[in-house]
């Protein structure tokens, strides 16, 4: 593991002087696009002096200008859009059945957390704003890097220890959790790769907004998950594809982050569902792709003989469609961050994740030693196992049962 960091970190110092060129170069053809795409008839849509702090520190729209430069690197790395990605491990490990409420795990659990949200993420929404600064120029041009608020060295310094953050925080789960195979680094390592090809040219898959979306959707809720299984459990071909599958939902509410670029997506030419399909289409693709996934979710869950869990989620869906006709397709540009991190959505697909995660769990959750005890007692004849080894299992079973309950609760927040 050591001498695979080392040369993780080799080949990126090696490589950091042709990609600081390459982002230079980038740079100055987007400085000379911007004069070209901008005129006196794009309004300024900067905030007033009035804009609120709480939204500058979580990066989203209606923040405060700011001049502190770290408010502003903690504003390009969105912290609103952590919460998702650390839910997702929580999940992950609930779902692993090996998760215990010890010094030990609770410590490695906030380490993947911390790697998946703040470094990780912050790395994806921190190069994602670079790629986007002509976007941004047309569509938001108080952003900090079109305003100029924070320079060219200091993002790709930013983007540079996040990267390396996250990766080498990776690597050190897998140390620590054992692993022969450095499983977490892998994911966290094709999970940036994802993030730079879905931003970056030439592939940019955000320019196709089936595939990006996907792509997104599928690394806000996919990558995470697997990290958290895989550092308490084992990450099996099933679980791969049911959460893939479950990205259907991350499609949906990808999708509402495009609304409020169509006027600069159609001005760069990028195909992005409200601009490939106009925004009246749009919006119902959006909600479509959610509840759909949402209510498949469900009938699997009650097909499972899980019917309280099935009933739980029918509740969280019921008042997401209620909000979705009330707020967002009413206009979908206005209520974009209300639906997405309000009562909309992102949180109805995040606890539906963490139902299907307790519901894994539940099937997969054993004790070791104390399974062994159950299953001997149950194959004895008779006669067999003394009246001390029986009620040693029935202590065992008693405090089986409470420590999973407690666990589960406690996990994913029931």
């Amino acid at each position: 593991m050591a001498s695979l960091l080392s040369s993780v970190s080799s080949i990126s110092a090696a490589s950091n002087q042709t990609l600081n060129r390459h982002f230079r170069s980038q740079n100055r053809l987007f400085y000379a696009r911007v004069s070209l795409s901008m005129n006196s008839q794009i309004p300024d849509k900067a905030p007033t002096s009035g804009g609120s702090s709480f939204n500058q520190l979580l990066g989203i729209k209606g923040a405060k200008q700011e001049t502190n430069k770290w408010k502003i690197r903690l504003q390009l790395t969105k912290p609103v859009t952590w919460p998702p990605l650390v839910w997702g491990v929580v999940c992950g490990a609930a779902a692993s059945g090996n998760f215990h409420w010890n010094i030990e795990d609770v410590t490695k659990s906030i380490l993947c957390m911390i790697m998946s949200g703040p470094l990780l993420t912050g790395y994806t929404q921190t190069l994602n704003d670079w790629y986007d600064r002509e976007i941004d120029a047309i569509n938001e041009p108080y952003r900090p890097i079109p305003s100029g608020a924070i320079s060219e060295n200091e993002v790709i310094t930013q983007i540079w220890v996040l990267l390396l953050g996250g990766l080498g925080l990776g690597g050190l789960l897998d140390v620590l959790a054992g692993h022969k195979e450095p499983i977490i680094f892998y994911l966290a390592l094709g999970g940036s790769l994802l993030s730079y090809i879905y931003s970056a040219p030439p592939l940019k898959l955000k320019q196709n907004g089936w595939i990006g979306n996907f792509a997104l959707g599928a690394s806000y809720i996919s990558l995470p998950w697997w990290a958290g299984q895989a550092l308490f459990g084992t990450l099996t071909p099933d679980i791969i594809v049911l959460t893939i599958l479950y990205s259907i939902a991350g499609l949906g509410i990808a999708i509402v982050n495009d609304f409020k670029s169509i006027e600069g997506d159609r001005a760069l030419g990028l195909q992005s569902l409200p601009v490939a399909f106009g925004a009246e289409t749009a919006k119902w693709i959006c909600v479509g792709a959610i509840d759909i996934t949402q209510l498949s979710v469900a009938g699997y869950l009650l097909a499972s003989g899980k019917p309280l869990y099935a009933l739980a989620l029918l509740g969280l869906i019921v008042p997401q469609v209620v909000f979705q006709f009330q707020y967002f397709l009413k206009d979908p540009v206005k209520y974009d961050v209300k639906y997405q991190y309000g009562d909309g959505g992102g949180r109805t697909t995040s606890e539906g994740v963490g139902g299907q995660g307790l519901e894994i769990g539940e099937e997969g959750e054993e004790m070791g030693p104390v399974k062994e005890l159950l299953k001997s007692i149950e194959v004895s004849e008779p006669g067999e196992v003394g009246d001390e080894r029986v009620e040693m299992a029935r202590v065992a079973r008693r405090g089986q049962g409470w420590e999973r309950g407690f666990g589960r609760r406690r996990r994913c927040g029931r």
